[in-house]
């Protein structure tokens, strides 16, 4: 992975017109998710209205839950790709195309085989981050067992897992009976976000800022491991815990709203063009470019078929499709 940064004088400059514009898009497009959904509010009317009346409970019922719970799911989900992208070492690897979000969806599916009951919320959210951990293990461990001499071949051995993994799920879900189930896991959306329903993705909020005290190793270990041991980082400590941190945030996102994909695909390829792999930099810039792209590919949903939806993640895959095509045919030089 090339670590060029930018080290023109007016760089620093830069990044932050960067954050305040990317900071000011989230905020329109949270204030626009505020006001578009089935059922017709005014935010402005909230100011004048009684609290127990129908427009508050529209507002912090349901439409505010949401648009936090974008917020918080987007910026983790977009950090998260970076942080996997460092461990392998590859621009192209996101946690819906290595196999973390297939693997969670398959852990949500083996909680409803041997749990039908159900577990509290903590238990859901450790088991299928756990699921999650081992599918970014796998994924490791076969690259670190391959002679890559292309750096395409790390995001086609993802995309094979997840396909592996994809379909053992589906042949357990339909053995189960459990198959829509498993279709409603693997298409993220936000649409039945509640007060109440939405709280664990403060836990990936939490996990996002740990990850930008962590920056600066990050971008140590996606130097390779001789790099890092050389400066007297502990590479595989960190391993760990950037496994750890990916892998949580998978969860968390998951046992919410399902998977979303691309998200940390598209966010810190687009960063890097501005802030280069220093991930001090720009862990802020992707964290809200992954917001905003979150919270559009949410509106767009609401608005295309209204008074209904289209899931958030059947556009960010149309999206995402694109732009990884892009990517791929920028050459080989920037792949690596």
């Amino acid at each position: 992975m090339s670590h060029s940064l930018s080290s023109s004088p007016g760089a620093p400059d830069r990044g932050v017109l960067w954050l305040f514009l990317l900071l000011a898009l989230v905020v329109v497009l949270g204030l626009c998710s505020l006001n578009v959904g089935a059922s017709r509010m005014n935010l402005l009317n909230v100011l004048t209205a009684d609290p127990d009346d129908r427009i508050s409970k529209i507002l912090f019922v349901s439409r505010l839950p949401r648009t936090i719970a974008l917020i918080l799911a987007g910026a983790a989900l977009a950090v998260a790709g970076a942080i996997l992208q460092m461990m392998a070492r590859n621009r192209l690897v996101d946690t819906s195309t290595t196999g973390p979000m297939a693997a969670a969806a398959l852990g949500m599916l083996v909680l409803a085989i041997v749990l039908p009951q159900g577990l509290p919320l903590w238990g859901r959210f450790l088991v299928v981050s756990a699921f999650a951990a081992g599918g970014i293990l796998l994924f490791l461990g076969v690259l670190q067992r391959m002679p890559l001499r292309s750096a395409l071949i790390v995001p086609l051995v993802g995309l094979v897992m997840a396909g592996v993994v994809h379909a053992a799920s589906g042949l357990i879900a339909h053995h189960f009976d459990l198959s829509q189930s498993l279709r409603a896991w693997n298409s993220g959306d936000f649409s039945a976000i509640l007060r109440g329903r939405y709280e664990l993705l403060w836990v990936a909020a939490g996990l996002t800022v740990a990850a930008m005290v962590l920056a600066d190793r990050f971008t140590v270990i996606g130097m390779g491991r001789d790099f890092a041991t050389n400066i007297g980082v502990n590479y595989g400590l960190l391993m760990a815990a950037g496994v750890a941190l990916v892998a949580m945030i998978v969860g968390s996102v998951v046992v919410t709203a399902g998977v979303i994909p691309f998200i940390g695909l598209v966010a810190p390829n687009l960063v890097r063009l501005i802030a280069g792999d220093n991930l001090r930099r720009a862990v802020p810039l992707m964290a809200l470019l992954g917001a905003a792209l979150l919270l559009a590919a949410d509106l767009l949903g609401r608005l295309l078929i209204h008074p209904y939806e289209v899931p958030s993640s059947n556009l960010l895959s149309i999206i995402g499709c694109v732009i990884f095509l892009a990517v791929l045919l920028q050459g080989r030089a920037k792949w690596s």
